[in-house]
Protein backbone atom coordinates (compact mmCIF):
# COMPACT_ATOMS: atom_id res chain seq x y z
CA UNK A 1 0.00 0.00 0.00
CA UNK A 2 1.13 3.21 -0.91
CA UNK A 3 1.80 5.94 1.83
CA UNK A 4 -0.03 9.22 0.94
CA UNK A 5 1.96 12.34 1.04
CA UNK A 6 1.54 14.30 3.97
CA UNK A 7 -0.40 17.00 3.04
CA UNK A 8 -1.78 19.91 4.87
CA UNK A 9 -5.03 21.96 4.22
CA UNK A 10 -4.12 25.43 3.18
CA UNK A 11 -5.92 26.52 6.07
CA UNK A 12 -3.19 25.04 8.28
CA UNK A 13 -0.34 26.37 6.17
CA UNK A 14 1.74 29.22 7.13
CA UNK A 15 1.20 32.11 5.18
CA UNK A 16 0.66 36.12 6.62
CA UNK A 17 -2.90 35.51 5.91
CA UNK A 18 -3.87 32.46 8.01
CA UNK A 19 -1.15 34.12 10.73
CA UNK A 20 -3.87 37.14 11.30
CA UNK A 21 -6.77 33.81 11.30
CA UNK A 22 -4.46 32.17 14.20
CA UNK A 23 -4.54 35.13 16.22
CA UNK A 24 -7.91 35.99 16.07
CA UNK A 25 -8.74 32.12 16.89
CA UNK A 26 -6.85 33.03 20.18
CA UNK A 27 -8.55 35.91 20.57
CA UNK A 28 -12.12 33.72 20.69
CA UNK A 29 -11.09 30.65 22.20
CA UNK A 30 -9.29 33.00 25.37
CA UNK A 31 -10.97 32.12 28.53
CA UNK A 32 -12.93 35.61 28.65
CA UNK A 33 -13.52 36.89 24.87
CA UNK A 34 -16.30 34.76 24.50
CA UNK A 35 -18.29 35.30 27.36
CA UNK A 36 -17.46 39.50 26.79
CA UNK A 37 -18.98 38.64 23.46
CA UNK A 38 -21.87 36.69 25.11
CA UNK A 39 -22.95 39.21 28.10
CA UNK A 40 -22.30 42.25 25.25
CA UNK A 41 -24.53 40.22 22.63
CA UNK A 42 -27.11 39.93 25.34
CA UNK A 43 -27.11 43.27 27.22
CA UNK A 44 -26.34 45.92 24.81
CA UNK A 45 -24.21 48.38 25.74
CA UNK A 46 -22.14 48.35 29.73
CA UNK A 47 -20.63 50.03 31.73
CA UNK A 48 -17.02 48.21 32.84
CA UNK A 49 -18.20 47.71 36.06
CA UNK A 50 -21.54 46.17 35.25
CA UNK A 51 -20.13 44.10 32.53
CA UNK A 52 -17.78 42.58 35.45
CA UNK A 53 -20.65 42.14 37.63
CA UNK A 54 -22.47 39.55 35.15
CA UNK A 55 -19.02 37.98 33.82
CA UNK A 56 -18.38 36.37 37.03
CA UNK A 57 -15.09 35.40 37.89
CA UNK A 58 -13.37 38.21 36.14
CA UNK A 59 -10.95 40.26 37.36
CA UNK A 60 -10.74 44.05 36.88
CA UNK A 61 -7.37 43.58 35.29
CA UNK A 62 -8.07 40.63 33.20
CA UNK A 63 -11.63 42.69 31.94
CA UNK A 64 -9.08 45.24 30.97
CA UNK A 65 -6.78 43.73 28.93
CA UNK A 66 -9.42 41.52 27.76
CA UNK A 67 -11.49 44.35 26.18
CA UNK A 68 -8.41 46.39 25.11
CA UNK A 69 -7.62 43.57 22.78
CA UNK A 70 -11.12 42.80 21.76
CA UNK A 71 -11.10 47.04 20.70
CA UNK A 72 -7.81 46.64 18.92
CA UNK A 73 -9.72 43.71 16.47
CA UNK A 74 -12.82 45.52 15.98
CA UNK A 75 -14.76 43.66 17.86
CA UNK A 76 -15.91 46.54 20.85
CA UNK A 77 -16.40 50.05 21.06
CA UNK A 78 -15.36 51.84 24.03
CA UNK A 79 -16.96 55.49 24.75
CA UNK A 80 -15.79 57.23 27.06
CA UNK A 81 -18.01 60.42 28.03
CA UNK A 82 -16.38 63.55 29.26
CA UNK A 83 -18.05 63.75 32.65
CA UNK A 84 -16.77 63.64 36.56
CA UNK A 85 -16.23 60.74 37.09
CA UNK A 86 -15.61 59.48 33.64
CA UNK A 87 -18.59 57.11 32.10
CA UNK A 88 -17.13 54.62 29.82
CA UNK A 89 -19.04 52.23 27.73
CA UNK A 90 -18.74 49.54 25.82
CA UNK A 91 -20.86 47.88 23.33
CA UNK A 92 -20.00 45.12 19.98
CA UNK A 93 -19.38 46.51 17.05
CA UNK A 94 -21.01 45.47 13.46
CA UNK A 95 -18.58 43.18 13.26
CA UNK A 96 -18.72 41.71 16.61
CA UNK A 97 -22.18 41.65 16.36
CA UNK A 98 -21.50 38.79 13.45
CA UNK A 99 -19.28 36.50 16.22
CA UNK A 100 -22.23 36.72 18.62
CA UNK A 101 -23.94 34.88 16.45
CA UNK A 102 -21.33 32.23 16.31
CA UNK A 103 -20.96 32.23 19.61
CA UNK A 104 -24.92 32.05 20.27
CA UNK A 105 -24.56 28.67 18.10
CA UNK A 106 -21.59 27.49 20.72
CA UNK A 107 -23.88 28.21 23.75
CA UNK A 108 -26.67 25.98 22.23
CA UNK A 109 -24.80 23.33 20.66
CA UNK A 110 -23.02 22.97 24.47
CA UNK A 111 -26.78 22.91 26.14
CA UNK A 112 -28.29 20.26 23.04
CA UNK A 113 -25.15 17.97 23.93
CA UNK A 114 -25.01 18.02 27.59
CA UNK A 115 -25.78 14.59 27.97
CA UNK A 116 -23.83 13.51 25.27
CA UNK A 117 -20.77 14.83 26.82
CA UNK A 118 -21.56 13.55 30.22
CA UNK A 119 -22.25 9.95 28.77
CA UNK A 120 -18.51 10.33 27.46
CA UNK A 121 -17.30 11.52 30.25
CA UNK A 122 -18.61 8.83 32.77
CA UNK A 123 -17.22 6.11 30.39
CA UNK A 124 -14.12 7.42 30.33
CA UNK A 125 -13.74 7.96 33.63
CA UNK A 126 -14.53 4.17 34.06
CA UNK A 127 -12.25 3.12 31.57
CA UNK A 128 -9.43 5.17 33.54
CA UNK A 129 -10.78 4.57 36.77
CA UNK A 130 -10.95 7.85 37.57
CA UNK A 131 -13.52 9.66 39.74
CA UNK A 132 -16.10 11.96 37.64
CA UNK A 133 -14.34 15.28 38.63
CA UNK A 134 -16.71 18.49 37.21
CA UNK A 135 -14.42 21.03 34.74
CA UNK A 136 -14.80 24.08 35.68
CA UNK A 137 -17.17 26.98 33.59
CA UNK A 138 -18.31 24.09 31.05
CA UNK A 139 -21.87 23.94 33.36
CA UNK A 140 -23.78 25.86 33.75
CA UNK A 141 -23.91 26.74 29.98
CA UNK A 142 -22.37 30.52 29.57
CA UNK A 143 -26.20 32.08 29.84
CA UNK A 144 -26.23 31.32 33.44
CA UNK A 145 -23.39 32.17 34.42
CA UNK A 146 -24.44 35.58 34.62
CA UNK A 147 -24.88 36.57 38.31
CA UNK A 148 -27.95 38.10 39.69
CA UNK A 149 -27.69 41.68 40.20
CA UNK A 150 -28.00 42.56 44.12
CA UNK A 151 -31.42 44.19 44.81
CA UNK A 152 -30.71 47.46 46.58
CA UNK A 153 -32.91 48.51 49.19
Amino acid sequence: MANKPNTRSPELEHTPANCHAREMLARVGDKWSVYVIHVLGDAGTLRFNELRSRVAGISQRMLTVTLRGMERDGLVTRTVYPEVPPRVEYALTKLGRTLRQLVRGLVQWSGAHLTEVDTARAAYDARNRQPAKPIPLVRPALPRLVRPSRAVG
